[in-house]
C-alpha cells in the first residue's frame, strides 16, 4: 500500500525534531539556490526554471516520497537530456516529456518495480555519470573563458547541442577570450576547491557566488570592467511562481517524445534511488523504493506545470541535509519554503550573479560527478568491466544517454552470461584455490563458533544482481559480535558491484569495530580482490581457505582484542 514517509514520520513528531528539521531545511535551501540556477542555465534554460523546479519538485518529493531525508530538485545529470529536448522541441516539448516521465515513474512504483532499478550494473552507472560530467564540463567552457561566440561550424547558426559541435565552436572562437571573465572564473574555481579546508559545513559554491557577485558589482562601479551576468543574459528573474499551465498532449507530440520520456524516467529512478540508498547508509534507516518512485513521479508531473524541469533526488543536497541534523521529510519541505521566500524577497538580486562564477560552480559539479576514484578502481579490475564502462562513457558523450544505457546493459548481460558459462566448468573441476591458499573441506560443517563471532554464507555469485541482498543482510545484523566471517565457498564469481559491496561492508564493520574474515574464497573473486586492492584492505591474514581456518583466525582476533 502506498504510504509516504511523511505520514509515518509525523506520528511521533516533536518540537525538538522540528527544530532540527528547521535548521537543516533552511541551510540546505540556501545551499540549493546557486545549484538550482546553475543547472537550469546548463540545460539551456533561464535561471528561474531551476528555482521553480527546486521549490515545486523539492516540496513534492518530500511530501510524497519514501525517504526520510531525501532532498529533490534539478541535478546535473539531466542537463544533457534537457538541453537536447529544448533544442529540438522547445520548452513546451520538455514539459510534455517531463510529465510523461512522471507518469512512467508512478507506474514503476505502483507495479513494485523499484527493485529492478538496482539491477543496472555499477559499471554502467559509473560510465554514464562520468559521460554526463564531461558533457556538463564541455558546456561551461565558453562561460569559463568568457568567449564571445560569433563563429559557428558550417550548417549552424547557434551553439550546437552535441559534444563535437561544441568543441569545434570553441575552437573557432578561442581568440575571443575575455580575460576579466576568465580570471574571475579561475579564481572562483580555486576558491571552491580550497574552501573545504576552512569549512565543510558551508559549501564553497555558495561562498563563491556571494563573493563573486559582490566583487563584480564593485569592480564595475569603480573600474568599469564588466562580465556577463544572469541579468545581462537572461533579464530579470520573476519574484513569484508562475500560474500553472498544461503542456501539449497531442498524439504526435507524445509519439515523438516517448523515448525521451523513458530516458528521463530511467535517469530519475536511478539517481533518486541511489541518493536514497546513500541517505540510508548515513542515518541507518531504510527507504521504500516504490513509494519513492511514486513521489518522484508526482514531482515530475507537477514541476513542468509551473515552468520547472525534470527533478530527482540530489545526493549532495541530501548529504548536506543529513549533516545539518535533518530527521524527517519536514526538512525537505522547509528547504522548498526557504527557496520560495528567497525567490519572493531576494530573487531580484540574482541578476547580478556573474556567469563566470556559475561556470566555476558547474565545473566543480562535473568534477565531483566524474567519479575518478571509482573509475580508477574499475580499470584495475577485469576486462569486461572496463569494456562496459568505456562503451557507456563514450556513447553518453557522442550519442545520447538512452543508447548508452541500452548498449551498456547489452554488453553487461553478454559478459555475465559468458562468465557464468566459463565458471561452471571451473567449478566442476574444483579448481577453486588460488596459489598461496590451501586447505581441506573436511569437517567444515562441524562448526565451533566462538563467542563474539558470527558467520554469514554468501550462496552464489556476488554481482550486480545480488549485491542488494548482501547489503540488506549486513544492515539487519546486530552489533553484538566483533568478528564477521563471510563464507564464500559457493561464491564463484565477483564483479565490480560485488567489490563495492565488500568495500561498503568493510567500512560499515570498521565503524562498528568489527573485523571481516573471508572463508573459502575461489580463484576469480580472490584475483579480483588482489587487483583492486580489496585483499590488502581486508588483510591477507583474514582470507582463509576454509571455515575451520577462518574460525581459528577469529579466535586469534578475539584473543588479541581481549
Amino acid at each position: 500500500m502506498y504510504k509516504p514517509e511523511l505520514i509515518s514520520s509525523l506520528r511521533h513528531y516533536s518540537a525538538k525534531t522540528f527544530a532540527s528539521d528547521l535548521l537543516a531545511g533552511v541551510i540546505v535551501g540556501i545551499v540549493a539556490l546557486p545549484l538550482a540556477i546553475a543547472f537550469a542555465i546548463a540545460s539551456g534554460l533561464p535561471p528561474e526554471a531551476g528555482l521553480f523546479t527546486a521549490i515545486v519538485a523539492g516540496f513534492c518529493i518530500s511530501v510524497f516520497g519514501g525517504s526520510k531525508v531525501q532532498i529533490g530538485g534539478p541535478t546535473g545529470a539531466f542537463a544533457v537530456i534537457v538541453y537536447g529536448v529544448v533544442a529540438d522541441f522547445g520548452v513546451g516539448g520538455l514539459a510534455t516529456a517531463t510529465v510523461m516521465a512522471g507518469i512512467l515513474l508512478i507506474l514503476l512504483g505502483a507495479f513494485k518495480m523499484g527493485g529492478l532499478v538496482k539491477f543496472i550494473p555499477y559499471t554502467i552507472i559509473t560510465g554514464f555519470t562520468a559521460g554526463i560530467a564531461v558533457t556538463i564540463f564541455t558546456g561551461q567552457i565558453g562561460d569559463f573563458l568568457g568567449l564571445t561566440i560569433t563563429n559557428f561550424p558550417e550548417g549552424f547558426t547557434k551553439m550546437p547541442g552535441d559534444f563535437v559541435g561544441k568543441i569545434e565552436t570553441y575552437a573557432l572562437n578561442v581568440s575571443h577570450i575575455h580575460w576579466y571573465s576568465f580570471i574571475m572564473a579561475a579564481i572562483s574555481l580555486a576558491v571552491i576547491f580550497i574552501w573545504p579546508k576552512f569549512s565543510k559545513r558551508i559549501p564553497g559554491s555558495l561562498v563563491v557566488i556571494i563573493l563573486a557577485t559582490i566583487a563584480s558589482v564593485i569592480i564595475k562601479n569603480y573600474w568599469g570592467l564588466e562580465t556577463d551576468t544572469i541579468g545581462s543574459r537572461y533579464g530579470s528573474i520573476p519574484s513569484s511562481l508562475p500560474a500553472p499551465k498544461l503542456p501539449d498532449f497531442r498524439l504526435s507530440t507524445i509519439r515523438s517524445l516517448f523515448s525521451t520520456a523513458i530516458s528521463i524516467a530511467v535517469l530519475a529512478a536511478i539517481e533518486s534511488l541511489l541518493s536514497a540508498v546513500v541517505a540510508d547508509g548515513m542515518i541507518g534507516s531504510k527507504h521504500d523504493s516504490d513509494t519513492e518512485l511514486i513521489g518522484q513521479g508526482i514531482a515530475n508531473i507537477v514541476s513542468p506545470l509551473f515552468g520547472g524541469i525534470p527533478a530527482t533526488g540530489a545526493i549532495a543536497r541530501t548529504a548536506t541535509n543529513i549533516k545539518n541534523g535533518a530527521k524527517t521529510p519536514v526538512a525537505g519541505i522547509v528547504h522548498a519554503v526557504t527557496l520560495l521566500l528567497i525567490l519572493l524577497f531576494l530573487g531580484r538580486f540574482a541578476v547580478y550573479i556573474p556567469m563566470a562564477a556559475l561556470s566555476a560552480v558547474l565545473i566543480n559539479v562535473s568534477w565531483n560527478m566524474a567519479g575518478i576514484p571509482a573509475i580508477r578502481s574499475l580499470i584495475k579490475g577485469q576486462l569486461s568491466d572496463i569494456i562496459v564502462l568505456a562503451v557507456t562513457f563514450f556513447i553518453t558523450i557522442f550519442i545520447d544517454l538512452t543508447a548508452a544505457i541500452a548498449v551498456g546493459l547489452g554488453f553487461a548481460a553478454f559478459f555475465f552470461i559468458k562468465k557464468m558459462c566459463d565458471l561452471s566448468v571451473v567449478q566442476a573441476k574444483r579448481e577453486n584455490l588460488t596459489e598461496g591458499i590451501s586447505g581441506s573441506k573436511e569437517n567444515e560443517e562441524t562448526l565451533d563458533i566462538p563467542s563474539g563471532a558470527v558467520v554469514y554464507e554468501i550462496d552464489g555469485p556476488l554481482f550486480f544482481g545480488t549485491v542488494r541482498k548482501f547489503e540488506v543482510a549486513l544492515q539487519q545484523s546486530g552489533v553484538s559480535y566483533k568478528v564477521l566471517i563471510l563464507r564464500m565457498r559457493n561464491t564463484i564469481y565477483l564483479d565490480a558491484g560485488g567489490i563495492r559491496a565488500l568495500e561498503q561492508a568493510k567500512n560499515l564493520c570498521d565503524s562498528r569495530g568489527i573485523k571481516i574474515v573471508l572463508s573459502g574464497i575461489h580463484t576469480q573473486p580472490y584475483v579480483l580482490c588482489e587487483k583492486t586492492g580489496m585483499a590488502d584492505k581486508i588483510g591477507k591474514d583474514n582470507i582463509c581457505a576454509n571455515i575451520n581456518l577462518a574460525l581459528d583466525r577469529a579466535r586469534q582476533i578475539l584473543n588479541i582484542q581481549l
